[in-house]
Formats: structure tokens, sequence, C-alpha cells
């Protein structure tokens, strides 16, 4: 017998696919789901009649002390964690979303608003009877300790989030995690513009103004394939789009303006799910507020250049062209636009630099960032590092006494 072909090699894929954020919709659907749980706990486990009793007085008792203590720990929790919010958003940055997006939020909500209302319901239940089966108050305790777990979980997560330290880790982690997926090792080269079809059509953003979250890759290049056609996407993730700006260019077959336009996930803010800017923006704009007159903090600015230095370092040695992605027999369907080295740089350093200016601690950090860059970026990348070096030398040479230098290298 011959021997079966060897198989294709699947093409590279994107590592992050598409995450609509739905937190609203699923917040509403895990309330609901946990109130129709309690309901129904409550109205099935009093009709037990098996097994050990106990007094329906003393359960109906611990009922309505588990429903009243309830309410008032997680009124007491959450107006707490709003304050949580509002503090970090006054002291970071606004656009930092880690916490108030975190599924456990809505998750603790509904599991509260069930064990309410299977405390309730079963207290009703239980009416004129003298014992109830001793699976009830089991059941109660059980979910009560549950949801204290789970309150307590959130609350050390919401302090968490007021930690400089633990703020900037998380959203370096979730920067590097974007890079990889974004440019990964091994993803298939951008063609030669020259060797793609014509242009056929031009899609153009018919809604309102609305910034680009994520693109359903996917869902894009399957119905590419479909018209044999190259979708070129102009529309930068991460990007404000207003009313008539032009999505993406159609190379080759036809391919309905409906088709580009679902697979775009917008919102009123970015998210990190494909936007590899967002990181950098996040840390800049912590230092930013770091080194404000009101606040004067360059130890904190120091801090955040340490992890933009991280986030920097992989993107100088990336392949930051435009992004290609194939369909299942390895031939590009899909080109996304994104940011350039010089974006990259400008994004994470610029501000920093100009607002650091009087701060020799932040000034030096920038040298010795902008020197290591220097030495692992390719040539090519290079000038725009020595043009901020030469700005930074220069500030610390004419604002600041010689011997801010003194044990430094050169």
């Amino acid at each position: 017998m011959d021997a079966p072909p060897p198989a294709r090699p699947r093409p590279h894929r994107p590592a992050e696919r598409v995450a609509r954020p739905r937190r609203r919709l699923r917040a509403g659907i895990s309330q609901l789901a946990g109130l129709l749980i309690g309901l129904a706990l409550g109205l099935t486990l009093p009709r037990i009649h098996g097994g050990p009793q106990a007094d329906a007085v003393r359960v109906a008792e611990v009922l309505g002390v588990v429903s009243l203590g309830v309410v008032s720990v997680t009124a007491l929790i959450f107006s707490l964690l709003f304050l949580v919010v509002q503090w970090a958003a006054g002291n970071y940055t606004p656009r930092l979303a880690l916490f108030r997006t975190d599924p456990l939020v809505w998750r603790v909500f509904a599991l509260v608003i069930g064990l309410l209302t299977f405390t309730v319901t079963g207290l009703l239940a239980i009416g004129s009877r003298a014992t109830v089966s001793i699976v009830l108050p089991a059941a109660v305790l059980l979910l009560t300790a549950v949801a204290l777990i789970l309150i307590r979980t959130l609350q050390l997560r919401a302090f968490r989030s007021i930690q400089l330290a633990q703020v900037l880790a998380d959203t370096g982690a979730q920067g590097h995690t974007v890079i990889s997926a974004c440019y990964p090792a091994g993803r298939p080269a951008a063609p030669d513009p020259a060797g793609l079809p014509p242009v056929g059509s031009t899609v153009r953003w018919q809604g309102h103004t609305a910034t680009v979250e994520q693109v359903n890759m996917e869902r894009l290049v399957r119905a590419a394939a479909e018209a044999d056609a190259v979708v070129e996407m102009d529309a930068v993730i991460g990007r404000t789009i207003q009313h008539g700006d032009r999505l993406a260019d159609v190379r080759g077959g036809h391919l309905d303006d409906r088709a580009v336009t679902a697979a775009l996930v917008v919102g009123r803010e970015r998210a990190f799910h494909q936007d590899p800017l967002l990181a950098l923006r996040l840390l800049a704009d912590t230092g930013l507020r770091a080194l404000s007159p009101a606040v004067h903090d360059p130890a904190t600015a120091v801090e955040v250049l340490d992890v933009l230095d991280g986030l920097l370092r992989r993107l100088a040695v990336a392949d930051l062209g435009r992004r290609a992605v194939a369909d299942d027999r390895g031939t590009v369907r899909l080109l996304l636009a994104g940011p350039g080295w010089p974006e990259f740089v400008r994004t994470a350093l610029d501000d920093l630099l100009r607002s650091a200016a009087g701060s020799p601690m932040v000034l030096l950090r920038s040298r010795e960032l902008l020197t290591a860059l220097r030495t692992v970026a390719p040539p090519d990348r290079r000038p725009p590092l020595e043009t901020r070096l030469r700005w930074v030398d220069g500030q610390l040479a004419d604002a600041h006494p010689p011997f801010v230098l003194e044990g430094t290298d050169p």
C-alpha cells in the first residue's frame, strides 16, 4: 500500500483569538442564573423529607440572619470596591481597567444574588412546618462560606490594584502577552504589495465614533477565502475611527462590506487582546502622573521605566511589519496594519522624557534604557534611540551639576 501523504502543516494563526468584550451580557446572564438557581434550591430543599431533620424555627432564624448578613456585607464590600476603582483611576490612569473588568466582580455579585434568593425563598417555603431536612441549613452554610471566600478574594484583588508594584507588573505582563501574540516567531511574511491583486473596493466605517478593540481574524479570513479575496486592513487596532473613515481595501474577489465591518469589535475604550501599544500607553500615563507638579514622584517614574525597558527590548528585535494571516491552505487572506518601531518608542518614552527634564533620577534611568536598547536593536532601529539619547545627555549636561553623572557609564 502506498504511504499516506504527509499532513499539510497548518499555517500560523494568531495566538490571541478574538474575545468579544460582552461584559454586560455575561454579567446579566450570570446574575440571572444565580437568581434562578437560588430560587430552585429554595423551593426544592425544604421539600426533602428523608434523612436527618432539624427544627424548622431554628433553621428559619439561620436563613433570616444569613440573608440580612449577606446584604449588609455585600453592600459594604462593593462600596469599598467602587472607592478603590476611583482611587486607582485618579492615581494611575483612568484607562487602567485591570480590576474593574475582572470577571470575578460580577461572578461574586451573581453568587450573592443567588444566595439571597435561596435564603428568602427557603424561608418562605418552610412555612409552618415543625422540621426540615438538615440538607437545607447545610446548603445555606456551604454557600455562605463560598460567598465569603470569593468576597475575600475580590477584596484582596482590589487591594492589589492599588499597589504600585502589582499594577506595573500586571500591566507589563499583559503587554508581554500581547506582544507574543501579535509578533510570534514563524508567522507568515507579508507579501509584496506589488504582487497582490488590484484593489476592487474600499470599505468605509458607517457607524458612530468608536475605538477598534479587536479584529475577528478567523471570521474575516474565512469570508475572504470564500470570496477568493485579500483584505488589507487600514484601521489600526486601538485607534478611534470616525464615520466615513477608510477601514480596508478588498483586493481580488468581491467581498461584501458588511463582512468586513462585522469582523470588527468596536467599543468605547481600548482593550489588551490585540493592541500591543496599550500597555506602553498605560505605563507612560502612570509615569506622567508621577512626574506631574502635583505629585512629583520620580521614583515611580523610574519603576515605570523598568517595566517599559523589558517591553521595548522585546519589540526592538520583533518583526513589526504588517501582520499577515493565512487561511487553511496557507494563502494569505488578511493583512493587518500596526504601529512601527518609531511609534512604539514615541508612545513609551517621549512624554516621559519631556516631563523628566528636571529630574536627574529619571533622566539617568532613561539614559540606561536607551543605551541598552541601542545595543540590542538592529542597526535600522537605532536612529530613534540615538536621537533621544543625545537629548537626554544634553539635559543632564546643561541642567544638572557635573556630579550627577559621576559613576555612570559613558
